[in-house]
């Protein structure tokens, strides 16, 4: 994810450079060599461990982040969905890189470490109905996202999730279960906050520069909360409410939402939360079982073009350098005559080889004299 960008755009290049340089001494493998790694190698397999995929997802958004802002595209506020939310923070000035990288790797690798096995499932359900649910349900087993007004992510022991699942599907209800090595957001994660709380307590807080919405709260959060230890532990252990962030959002005036992130997903999921019209743009879209990799640059510039027509100021200065501005052509409307005089008489009523007689002389001296009977005769016009 990301490589294509990393080698078309200097901006992600070097913003995805200093982030891997933050992120890499608290690594066993520098992050680079992890992501962009082909699909045969042995370093490929590493993506897939939390460890690595955590800091692989904050390295591209943030890079991508610092590629829209050279191009004029600022936000008025920012959301993150799960580890997305330090990177939120960090692009709003609440964390400083170093903060941030130390954060991430920590969260990643906190999580790799805890019990492995356990589900998680997206049911078509809303928190309510699925609270209700877990009520009568025996074992480790919470609500890890709301992702919608009806799809509600759950998450814990595996018997658990699937008393679940088989409710709501026996219920015709579309249930999905997701590909996952832990039990994340759920009672699985309590093993690591402890230690989680120590990293975080070593951190330093600044205020943020850009409204912050929560996906801990669903509300907007001040930099008290933010720079709160305990904040960052229940951002970790409880579920995502991003349902209630994008109507936050929405509610603040919000109509135009763009995702920093190697796919599409929080896109769609967004357009679902809204109860009004709004623009969702995915900075990269990935088609499932298409066999072509994803063209990053295509996908990128494409939602480049999405925010522009949907009226977002860009700086194409900053799209198009190297180039040279250019004055625009001849208006058609600015009432200096181009066209070229036709002499009188000439070719009239001569065929002109195709079968037809030439008629513009004697349409326009029909134009010049006002004869509009005769101009609709020759134009084939009835009004």
């Amino acid at each position: 994810m990301g490589r294509q960008l990393y080698g078309a755009f200097p901006v992600f290049r070097e913003a995805f450079d200093e982030v891997c340089a933050a992120l890499d001494p608290h690594l066993r493998v520098p992050l680079a060599a992890v992501v962009f790694a082909p699909e045969d190698s042995a370093d490929a397999v590493l993506v897939h461990e939390t460890e690595f995929t955590q800091p692989g997802l904050f390295a591209v958004g943030v890079a991508l982040f610092r590629l829209w802002e050279s191009w004029g595209v600022v936000p008025g506020a920012v959301v993150g969905h799960s580890v997305g939310e330090v990177a939120a923070a960090h692009v709003a000035g609440v964390l400083g890189l170093g903060d941030a990288a130390r954060l991430v790797v920590a969260r990643g690798r906190l999580m790799q470490g805890c019990e492995r096995g356990g589900a998680m499932a997206s049911v078509e359900a809303s928190e309510s109905e699925v609270v209700e649910v877990l009520a009568g349900v025996v074992g480790r087993v919470s609500v890890a996202g709301l992702n919608g007004p009806a799809q509600t992510v759950v998450s814990g022991d595996t018997a658990a999730v699937d008393v679940v699942v088989g409710h709501f599907a026996g219920l015709g209800r579309r249930t999905r279960r997701l590909e996952v090595s832990h039990a994340f957001h759920s009672p699985h994660m309590d093993s690591m906050l402890d230690a989680y709380r120590e990293v975080v307590e070593g951190c330093a807080f600044g205020a943020p520069g850009v409204t912050v919405v929560s996906t801990v709260t669903g509300g907007v959060v001040s930099g008290e909360e933010l720079a709160d230890p305990g904040y960052w532990v229940r951002q970790v252990r409880d579920g995502v409410r991003f349902l209630d962030a994008v109507r936050c959002l929405e509610r603040s005036g919000v109509s135009r939402y763009l995702e920093c992130g190697p796919a599409g997903v929080l896109s769609a999921m967004g357009a679902g939360c809204v109860e009004g019209g709004a623009v969702f743009t995915a900075s990269q879209r990935t088609v499932r079982g298409a066999d072509e990799p994803v063209d990053e640059v295509r996908s990128l510039l494409r939602a480049l073009g999405e925010l522009h027509v949907s009226g977002q100021e860009i700086a194409w200065d900053g799209v198009l350098s190297g180039g040279t501005p250019v004055d625009l052509p001849t208006y058609a409307f600015r009432r200096k005559h181009y066209w070229i005089e036709p002499k009188a008489g000439r070719n009239a009523g001569k065929n002109t080889g195709h079968g037809r007689p030439h008629v513009d002389d004697a349409l326009w001296q029909a134009v010049g004299s006002g004869e509009s009977e005769r101009v609709s005769e020759l134009l084939g016009v009835t009004d």
